[in-house]
């Protein structure tokens, strides 16, 4: 049985989407060094990258909750999310889910897909930002969708480790 008949991703397909979102990264950042734009302009490919991500989420979010019951609140929402939204893109659910109980969660995620190939050393610790905005922008569009409008960041200390904090916004 799938989550809301949706089939599990396979080996392949992991393979297809880490290797999909580090060319797509990679081409957001040769597009903007081919234009010779400078670092500051660098900001721009972090938010092109964000809304990708974005849109991304919305459109996995509606496909995964469409038979789900409505949420009671906020903390039911993250919990989806954290559980089986994250099951459904990366094969496993997050590590460690905490909240201050004002609209502020944290995420951790302690092998991080995206980052595993990355995580060889300390020296890629500096280009980390870049293959998170994704994501970032994949869980800001699903808690969009959902209802919440929120502000994502991302933090990496040690790779493939990394926490997502998620501020909701009260409207």
């Amino acid at each position: 049985m799938y989550i809301n008949d949706v089939p599990p991703l396979d080996m392949a397909d992991d393979s297809l989407f880490e290797f999909l979102h580090m060319e797509i990264v990679s081409h957001v950042y040769k597009e903007h060094e081919s234009r010779g734009d400078n670092d500051k302009e660098r900001g721009t490919c972090v938010s092109l990258l964000e809304l990708m991500g974005f849109r991304v989420g919305q459109g996995l979010i509606e496909r995964f909750t469409k038979d789900t019951p409505s949420f009671k609140d906020e903390l039911d929402v993250m919990k989806f999310v954290c559980k089986d939204f994250w099951t459904n893109i990366f094969r496993k659910q997050i590590d460690n889910l905490r909240t201050n109980h004002q609209g502020t969660y944290v995420l951790q995620d302690n092998r991080f897909t995206l980052l595993t190939p990355l995580s060889s050393g300390k020296q890629y610790l500096e280009e980390a930002p870049k293959y998170l905005a994704f994501s970032c922008g994949l869980l800001r569009g699903a808690l969009s969708n959902l209802g919440l409008e929120s502000v994502v960041t991302a933090e990496v200390s040690l790779m493939p480790a990394c926490k997502f904090q998620v501020v909701v916004q009260k409207i």
